[in-house]
This record gives C-alpha cells, structure tokens and sequence, in this order.
C-alpha cells in the first residue's frame, strides 16, 4: 500500500518473495499519505533486506493508443495500486503517481527519490510535485506538460495549424486594408495615367509652337502634387508614412528660372513613372485578386446549389448531365467531383487574402521608392538642417557677445566717465591745491579715452548685432536708411517674419548695399524694397536695393559684391546684379525664409 514501490507480483515466479518491511514512521517533511518504507529520513529503524532482482511481466497487451491510458499494462498484483501512463523515456525512477492524481500535501516542488536498498531500484519518495510531462501523460486537467501546454492538448501543427492561420487572415485588418486601398487607388491610377497621356500627346503636338514647353512643365508640376495625394493615401490606408522630396526652389528668379527649374524637377519625373508603373500593376492586381474570390466562391458554393438547383447540361452525344460546371468532357454530376470542387473553393478563399497582400507589396515597395525622397534627398535635408542650427546658433552666439559687451563693459565704461567727471568737479572746486594743473590735464585725457572707447564699442555692438533688429527688420532697415548719406526710400512688406538668422543676413547686406551706393554709384537716392516672394513652401525674402548712380557696377571676386552673393549662399540664397553703364543699378538678393 505505499507509494513509490512495486511489490512484487506473480511476473516473478521463480524469485523467492522479499520480506515484509517493519512498520515505519513517516517523517513529517515528505507530506506523502501511505507507509514510505525506511529511508534516510529513518535512521533509527532496522534496514529491510534487499529485495531480489523483479523483472516485468511479458508485455501481451496491445499497444495502448497515444491519448489512450496504459493502465492495463503496469497494473501490479490484485490490490495494488493502479497506475498512470508512463511517459516516454521514463525510468525506473520516474514512475508516475497513482491514477487520481498526486497526494494531497504535494506542491510544485521537484521530485525527491529515495534511496534504499529495502525497495531496490524502484524506491520513489515523492516531495513537492509530479515531473514536468507527468500531467499530461496521465490524461489530468489543469495542469502544464513540460512544453508548456495545458494538460491533455497538443499545440497546434501540421494542417490544423495552416487551417487556423489562413482563416484568421481574413479576420486581419491588414487584409481589409490593403482591399480597400486597392479598390480606391486602382480608379485612381487609370485616371491620372489618361490625363498624363492626354497632356504628353498635346505637349508634343504644341512643341514646335514653343507653348508645349510650359505645358510639360505644368504636367510635371501637377505630377509632383498626384505624388503627394499617393503618399497620403497610402499613409492613411496602408499605414505608410513617406516623407515628402524636397520643394522646388528655382536657382534664378523670373519666368525662365522657375520654368528651367519646373523642367528638371526630379521629383516630377519620378512622380511619372510612378503613374506609369502603378496603373497596369493596380489594375491587373485588383481583376486578379476579384477573379480569384469569385471563382473560388462560386467553386466553394457548387455543392450546395449543385443539390439544391438540380442543374443539367446535354452534351453533344445527347447525354443529360446533371452539373452546371464541366471541364472540358469532364461533367461534375456526382457527389464525390461536386465535394472536391467545393473543397477546391474553399483552399481558394483561403488564398485569397496572401494573394491581396502579394499584389499590394510592390506598390508599396513602389510608392516608397519613386515619391519619397531617396537616400541622397535625405542625406541632403538633414545637411541642410545642420546648416540651419549652425547658422542659428552662431546667430545666437552673436547676439549672447552683443549683449555682454552692451550691458557689461559699455556700462562699466560709462561709469568710469562720469567719475571721471565727478573727479574733475572735486578738483576745480580747490584749483590753488598743488599739482592740480596736472592732474586736471590727465583726467581731462582720460575722459576724453574713456568716451572714445564707449562711441567704439557701440559700433562693434551694432555690427556683431544691431539692437533695432528686436524690433523686426523694418524697423532696423528704417535706423539704417536714417543713418545714410544718401536719401534712401524703404518699402517692407513681410507677411511672414523670417527667423533671426535671416534678418541678419539680410541686414548686413542691405547695409553693405547702401555704403557701396554712397562711396561708387555717385547717385542722388536709393530705394530698398523688401517683400516675400513665390508660392507656399518655395516662397523667399526678396531684397532689391536700387539707385540712380553712373551704374557700370561689377562683381569681382574677392570684392565686396561676390562677398555679398557668397554670404547669401551659405543659406541657399542667390544674388542677381544689374548695372549697365549711366545707370540705373538694381542688385536682388532671394533669401530663404527658413534659415
């Protein structure tokens, strides 16, 4: 009657019987129900003699099934206690508990065996709880087996698992996704692929009349904006998020810069082989993808209207055939062809939903790579942000330096002068005192430095960063125009105030601008005109500065006005002079808004 032990049975004819065990205490530690024979855990009791070597019975019984218990095979003597299935690989030590389940008492713990020479090598002590397997094997619920799963099931492989994975394909929002994206950008490429033929075929006809020219310019720019509704189309459907290429900002200003610049506009082109390549890729996916769910539906069906409809077909012999569907002489009349074509259908409906997301994988690979903006694109924008943050912060480093010299040193100079001065007053008040001509002469002297070095360093101030430029650039424009030695008239229009950067820039060059006209141009007044000009994103600050000087104005390298083109290039701006001899002299200088 204990656990953990065979007694030996009638297997064994020939070996004599082992002799009983004296009666033993069980240790409070085990929490096992049943008498343990002496162990360890007994010290006190007499050891049992050896058991002789026990043999198991002859196996005649028919092999148990996989989920079927082998009981039968591993019953002992009659009133032995039954067990469970062995679980494959097990040995001698690793018999299963009891059928019902393992003692009360018993926790998660690992399997203790017991060593004792009374019980021979089948002695098993339980403590805590049954090997990892054990509650599987023996058919119990609510346990784990040692893979994991719950006992008595069997993690889904094989067909049973594809079957599972296939039909949950239709449950995804993937699929519907991708089917509704497909329906909605189908119809939508076929009409831009008519109007981008419509506009090529009129462009060349019109080509010889020079009118084509800017019609093809305009059909590359209405390309660029279809590539920008693509990208938010496949951002909403699809999840796609593409970043847009970079705006168009022409290199020269004018009708013929912006043209040129519409022309060879990257962007564009790709924007129309993108149209091109996707048209016949989402038509043809989308009658794929419709073909393949009808058929397989009207095949999945074809049982059930098959016994419902009784249709029949007479074939040339005159044969009636009870079947709607043939293939080739093949009639499909009987219940067998009509159940293998239902069964058809249904691994077709399956399908159907890998089929959808293998026609939507290269329009996206497509869309991603022709109206996106490419590795060099990027490489690019983020250039051009770190220009940007460099020309802002050296901007700011300017303004930090202007600010220390205006609220440090300047005001420590301007205290020194006023003691000076107050010095000044001490001593003409005792002008008889000794040395007093020579002291009044030094401090005299020192003044005089101390309000040179105040006028100096309010110029250095003004040129690191002019004060009046908190205020925004008109108004520091208008202190400049007031400072000129020539009359200047200033016109500002700015919807948008540009980032502090750009003031600068702009600044300095009208300031540079309004020095030349005093000291070359030999002209009576000048004119500054600042404005924003250009469209949305390629919109700039324009700066023209004009007078009616001699003219005959020139670039040079190294001097002052190929200074101010390079100066205005280092925020992707551009300069254009216009001078011809007896005047009058225009200079424009295009500015991005955004440093």
């Amino acid at each position: 009657g204990s656990q953990g032990a065979f007694p030996p049975g009638p297997s064994n004819a020939n070996a004599p019987p082992a002799p009983a065990d004296p009666p033993t205490a069980l240790s409070p530690s085990t929490g096992s129900q049943g008498a343990f024979p002496p162990g360890p855990s007994n010290a006190d009791a007499p050891p049992a003699p050896a058991d002789p070597p026990v043999t198991d019975p002859p196996d005649t019984a028919p092999p148990a099934g996989p989920n079927e218990p082998s009981d039968a095979r591993l019953a002992g003597p009659p009133g032995a206690p039954a067990f469970a299935t062995v679980p494959p690989g097990a040995g001698p030590a690793h018999r299963p508990p009891p059928s019902g389940g393992p003692p009360p008492g018993m926790g998660t713990a690992s399997l203790r065996a017991v060593s004792d020479p009374g019980l021979g090598p089948l002695g098993v002590g339980y403590q805590g709880g049954p090997p990892p397997g054990w509650a599987a094997a023996a058919g119990g619920g609510g346990g784990r087996s040692a893979d994991g799963e719950h006992a008595g099931e069997r993690p889904a492989r094989g067909p049973s698992r594809l079957l599972r994975t296939a039909v949950s394909a239709w449950a995804d929002e993937r699929t519907w996704r991708e089917l509704g994206y497909l329906v909605v950008a189908a119809p939508l490429a076929l009409a831009a692929f008519g109007t981008l033929a419509a506009a090529t075929f009129a462009s060349g006809l019109l080509a010889v009349t020079l009118v084509g020219i800017p019609l093809l310019a305009l059909t590359l720019t209405a390309a660029r904006h279809y590539g920008a509704a693509e990208r938010a189309l496949a951002g909403g459907i699809l999840g796609e998020r593409i970043a847009p290429p970079p705006p168009l900002r022409p290199r020269r200003p004018g009708f013929l810069g912006r043209l040129r610049a519409m022309l060879t506009d990257r962007a564009g082109w790709k924007a129309v082989v993108h149209i091109v390549v996707a048209m016949p890729l989402r038509i043809g996916g989308l009658y794929g993808v419709v073909l393949a769910a009808a058929v397989s539906a009207i095949l999945a069906t074809y049982p059930v209207i098959w016994s419902l409809f009784e249709p029949t077909q007479t074939d040339p012999d005159g044969v009636v055939h009870e079947s709607y569907i043939q293939f080739g002489d093949a009639y499909m009349d009987t219940w067998p062809e009509a159940l293998a074509l239902g069964a058809v259908g249904l691994a077709g409906l399956m399908i159907v939903p890998w089929l959808l997301r293998l026609v939507v994988l290269p329009d996206r690979f497509l869309t991603r790579a022709l109206l996106g903006p490419g590795a060099l694109a990027e490489r690019v924008r983020d250039l051009e942000e770190t220009r940007a943050h460099a020309v802002d912060d050296s901007a700011a480093t300017l303004r930090r330096i202007e600010r220390d010299l205006h609220d440090g040193t300047q005001a420590r100079l301007v205290a020194l002068a006023m003691q000076l001065d107050m010095a000044r007053e001490e001593l003409a008040s005792s002008p008889d005192s000794p040395g007093a001509a020579q002291a009044r002469t030094l401090l005299d002297t020192a003044h005089r430095n101390a309000t040179e070095a105040i006028g100096e360093l309010r110029e250095v101030t003004r040129r690191i960063h002019p004060p009046a430029l908190d205020r925004g650039l008109d108004t520091a424009l208008a202190t400049l125009a007031a400072r000129s030695a020539v009359p200047v008239a200033v016109r500002v229009h700015l919807p948008v105030r540009p980032t502090a950067a750009v003031e600068t820039i702009a600044y300095f060059c009208v300031a540079e601008l309004l020095t030349n006209v005093a000291k070359h141009s030999g002209a009576t007044r000048a004119a500054v005109d600042v404005m924003v000009a250009g469209p949305g994103a390629g919109a700039v600050l324009r700066l023209r500065v004009s007078d009616d000087g001699r003219g005959g104005a020139v670039a040079v390298p190294g001097g002052g006005l190929a200074g101010l083109g390079e100066r205005a290039r280092t925020i992707d701006g551009h300069m254009s002079l216009s001078s011809p001899a007896g005047g009058p002299t225009v200079v424009t200088i295009d500015l991005p808004l955004r440093s």
